[in-house]
């Protein structure tokens, strides 16, 4: 697993939220939820065919230091990366070193 050096890309966790606008309203927008430091590693790239254009997908592999709040994140939150939405796919705590640190699959548009 990283030491503290390859932890070196910063990202942010981002989550699905409703808030009040200045009518009271109810708003639903996509709030940080945390920001921390990860490594990244590519994992593939390709394309996919869908209504019948092709688009090209990017998957990689955060890993980030476990926490009380990191471990909160499941596939219906977001990450955002170096100005790029990242769509989760799968979080899973690590097997080495007591789950000291948190994989995050994720997945984004690379014709973006």
């Amino acid at each position: 697993m990283p030491g503290a050096g390859k932890l070196d890309r910063r990202i942010t966790i981002e989550r699905f939220t409703s808030i009040k606008d200045e009518y009271n309203e109810d708003v639903e927008t996509w709030a940080a939820l945390t920001t921390v430091w990860a490594q990244r590693k590519d994992v593939s790239d390709g394309e996919n065919f869908a209504a019948g254009q092709v688009g090209s997908i990017l998957r990689s592999r955060f890993v980030i230091r476990s926490s009380l709040l990191a471990k909160t994140i499941t596939p219906v939150d977001r990450l955002n990366y170096d100005g790029a939405i990242w769509n989760i796919q799968g979080v899973k705590e690590t097997a080495e070193g007591r789950n000291q640190f948190i994989e995050i699959t994720a997945v984004r548009d690379a014709d973006i």
